[in-house]
């Protein structure tokens, strides 16, 4: 029986949890990824499968929700200088990418199917806009949002999402309906400008107070309730000036980036975006006509591999002729093939204005939604396409690993940890997964093997099983938090000491189970600051005790921020010196004597001075 729309909302969200809960772990076994077991489980249970739901509009505009916070908590990792760095990846590779991509695209529907050329424009324009909560989520699921593929594949669905603006206007334009009602283009311009400088000025003027106030209280579910509020907020008002919702949640999270609060809306958020999003992958699965795809099988087919082979070629070239290389390009076109979420609004606004058919529409949402399915096994390509002709000689094998010290990663970090190893005579097996960076430490002389750390075959092969010590030396942190998931779980007698990314990931280390772990900057910054003192005069003494205060400080403030379980960074604050310590100036020897002002002072002065001499005799 389908769950209608009066069905008790237990019900509903008994359906959408339990399909989840069943597709998303067995496809993610299978290594198919999390977004086809939500895709699958929709069309599970969608009014083209076992028919529970037979509305898949309405739960679509409630999981919209979810791709509106994960642009806000994309936006609270970035911030306005890093935003102005990657400007040219988003003007000039985004706007590129969406003109050419849409003007190749729209040659399919005009000449082979023969549809009019307004249709067709819109159609391909529609389709050259990629799924940001798609890509997004699998760069996230693979610890590759910082990458610089990730970053250039960002920059660009930041310009499409922008991009639906202009193409909504587009659609008025081609429309033969007369708009009754529509504002003028400099009213309706007004309203955006003045819509971003609202959400712009309250996030640099008001937020800031507004969550210190709140956090005063002391109610965590408030400062919860806070964040949900402001995210929605920010995405209404963007609505209503005729933006995006995903544009004015990132725009907020963005102004939030550099704010104290950060860390603490970002764990506020984040249960709601994962339940969301996944919501919203499983109402796309639930819009998957299998009839249709049936009926119309020679045309979407054709189509996928048409739209597939234009965008990832056209990202790459583009990519290419701006001089990015190999490996970056071809990872960044393999993650942005599918069509997206955007254009659902856009092909059902143009049946609205009489530009497009509702069955030229229809197809247009299948191509999209086939199109989403099969990105993450392309995007699963990627690395094989993008190894340099050297990396597939590199085989992984571990003949000869029989350390007693496992140290993933060689980079600058690890380099330095071996070199005090080494010394003692310490038996090392040293594993990295950089091509580049095993020939050049073999040149000076190094062995090291080569494999992917994060993999538990891999560990096992390097002898992590045997090793006393496993020290964990790579770069980035999702990839150290996933090995010491691993080792605690599958080597629980190997002690782990594990290079830490900051403080925030330190706490998430201690609380994984490391025996050990080290911010990277910490001990450098300590010697800088020793060194700094030292060049002001201090005494090596008085050096040594600062440095001892400080040390002492950090670890009492870390400690308390253990007990909060890292949620409250602000826990320990009073241990932090925020602005100079007033000390009592010493006192100093006069440099001359004091002379008398008159003789009887002088003569005075002069028989203490002796009755001081005869004293001392």
């Amino acid at each position: 029986m389908a769950a209608s729309p009066q069905a008790p909302v237990y019900v509903q969200a008994l359906i959408f949890l339990g399909a989840a809960v069943i597709a998303v772990p067995l496809f993610r076994r299978l290594r198919l990824g999390s977004i086809l077991g939500y895709l699958a489980a929709g069309l599970v249970i969608g009014p083209f499968g076992l028919g529970l739901f037979s509305d898949s509009t309405s739960v679509m505009h409630v999981a919209e929700l979810g791709v509106v916070l994960f642009l806000f908590l994309i936006g609270l990792e970035l911030n306005l200088s890093r935003l102005w760095a990657m400007r040219r990846d988003i003007f000039v590779l985004g706007t590129a990418q969406v003109v050419i991509c849409g003007l190749l695209t729209m040659i399919y529907p005009l000449l082979l199917v023969g549809r009019p050329w307004r249709a067709s424009l819109i159609a391909g324009l529609g389709l050259a806009l990629s799924s940001t909560a798609l890509v997004m989520q699998l760069l996230g699921e693979r610890g590759e949002v910082q990458h610089p593929h990730g970053q250039k594949a960002f920059a660009i669905l930041l310009l499409q999402d922008l991009a639906i603006v202009p193409l909504l206007a587009l659609v008025a334009l081609l429309s033969p309906v007369e708009a009754a009602g529509s504002d003028p283009v400099w009213l309706s311009a007004a309203k955006m400008l003045g819509g971003v400088a609202a959400v712009v000025l309250t996030g640099r003027y008001l937020l800031n107070p507004f969550f210190r106030l709140l956090a005063s209280s002391g109610a965590h579910e408030v400062m919860t309730a806070a964040a949900l509020l402001v995210v929605i907020a920010a995405a209404t008002l963007m609505t209503y000036v005729g933006l995006s919702s995903a544009l004015g949640a990132f725009l907020a999270g963005v102004l939030l980036a550099e704010s104290s609060y950060r860390h603490e809306l970002e764990a506020d958020v984040e249960p709601f975006r994962g339940l969301l999003l996944g919501l919203f992958f499983i109402s796309v699965g639930m819009t998957v006509d299998l009839g249709l795809i049936a009926r119309s099988w020679p045309l979407l087919l054709g189509a996928v591999v048409t739209v597939t082979v234009i965008k990832t070629t056209v990202v790459y070239g583009l990519m290419r002729l701006l001089r990015d290389g190999h490996e970056v390009a071809i990872r960044t076109a393999l993650l942005l093939p599918q069509g997206g979420e955007f254009g659902f609004v856009l092909f059902s606004t143009a049946v609205a204005a009489k530009v497009m058919e509702q069955e030229q529409a229809t197809l247009l949402v299948a191509l999209v939604t086939l199109t989403m399915a099969l990105t993450p096994l392309l995007a699963a390509l990627a690395p094989r396409l993008a190894r340099t002709r050297a990396a597939p000689e590199r085989e992984e094998h571990f003949e000869g690993a029989r350390g007693s010290v496992l140290v993933i990663g060689f980079g600058r970090f690890g380099q330095i940890v071996c070199q005090l190893l080494l010394p003692e005579g310490i038996d090392v097996t040293i594993i990295d997964n950089d091509v580049e960076m095993l020939e050049a430490a073999e040149r000076f002389g190094f062995k090291l093997y080569y494999g992917d750390g994060t993999r538990l075959d891999v560990l096992r092969s390097a002898g992590a099983g045997r090793a006393r010590l496993i020290c964990v030396c790579v770069e980035h942190k999702e990839a150290a938090t996933r090995i010491v998931e691993l080792c605690r779980t599958s080597f629980p007698l190997a002690r782990l000491y594990v290079r830490a990314y900051d403080r925030v990931h330190a706490l998430e280390l201690v609380e994984r189970g490391a025996h050990f772990q080290l911010r990277e900057t910490f001990e450098s910054a300590i010697a800088f600051g020793r060194a700094a003192l030292g060049e002001l005069g201090l005494s090596p003494e008085r050096v040594a005790e600062v440095e001892e205060d400080i040390r002492r400080r950090d670890r009492e403030r870390f400690a308390l921020q253990q007990q909060e379980q890292g949620k409250n960074l602000l826990a320990g604050g009073d241990r932090l010196y925020t602005r100079p310590v007033p000390r009592p100036e010493p006192l100093t020897h006069p440099q001359r004597p004091g002379v008398a002002l008159n003789p009887a002072e002088r003569a005075e002065g002069e028989a203490e001075r002796n009755d001081e001499g005869d004293t001392e005799r």
